[in-house]
């Protein structure tokens, strides 16, 4: 790739709400005493990177702390403030935002059924479908391949946002349940450059967690089971 950008891109620190899997969405949850230690070794981690020109992050709060810690990090030249980007925000949930799987089945069991899904074009009410959000995201990155070309960058954000850019990377439709694993505060790194107009990318490194091993085991959030769970539960069609 010409005049590639290089993303060194992070999911957020462990919070709360990850422990116990409730959707986050743009919930402006903080860090929890986990997801700090977890910023402080991916910090460790991307001290001693060479090359680095700057450390963004969404605007939310979990990953602008995560950001914060890396940047204190970095090397004197790196720029000195965190660059915030609302347009990689986590998708928006709408409804749900904030609730656990089991309160989204008995409170808005329908709409379940729907999501487990996949389907691109499907929304919980108030909220982004996969194909909405995956354009936001997608624009957010192209303004930033346009503004670095050629850049090493850190970027802190979402598995969401991660699960996109992994679906891009590889041709994968936007349907279905995530096939990326994607632990908090592990290392992605990613090439991306426009190249006749379109975004593209090639994956370099995914989900690198070495530094992270001895901390508590992290919460999984698997939408492969819910969806093989939800089919499960659907009575076969009399014959």
């Amino acid at each position: 790739m010409q005049h590639a950008t290089e993303l060194i891109l992070v999911r957020h620190g462990e919070t709360d709400w990850n422990r116990e899997l409730r959707f986050q969405g743009q919930i402006d949850v903080p860090l929890n005493a986990v997801g700090h230690a977890q910023a402080e070794r991916v910090a460790a981690r991307l001290g001693d990177e060479a090359g680095i020109h700057a450390v963004g992050a969404s605007d939310l709060q979990r990953a602008v702390q995560t950001a914060a810690a890396i940047r204190q990090r970095s090397a004197p030249q790196v720029d000195a403030d965190v660059f915030q980007l609302a347009g990689l925000r986590e998708q928006n949930f709408g409804m749900v935002d904030g609730m656990r799987v089991a309160d989204i089945q008995r409170e808005h069991s329908e709409a379940w059924a729907q999501w487990v899904r996949f389907d691109a074009d499907y929304a919980f009410d108030g909220a982004e479908s996969p194909r909405q959000f995956h354009a936001r995201v997608m624009a957010a990155l192209h303004d930033l391949a346009l503004r670095h070309p050629g850049r090493k960058l850190v970027v802190v954000t979402h598995g969401g946002v991660l699960d996109m850019v992994y679906r891009t990377a590889h041709g994968l439709a936007l349907s279905g349940p995530r096939q990326a694993v994607i632990p908090n505060a592990g290392i992605n790194r990613v090439r991306m450059a426009i190249e006749q107009a379109a975004l593209r990318f090639e994956i370099v490194d995914w989900a690198d967690a070495r530094h992270l091993q001895d901390l508590p085991a992290q919460p999984v959030y698997d939408q492969s089971r819910l969806a093989l769970a939800a089919a499960l539960a659907v009575p076969s069609a009399p014959r």
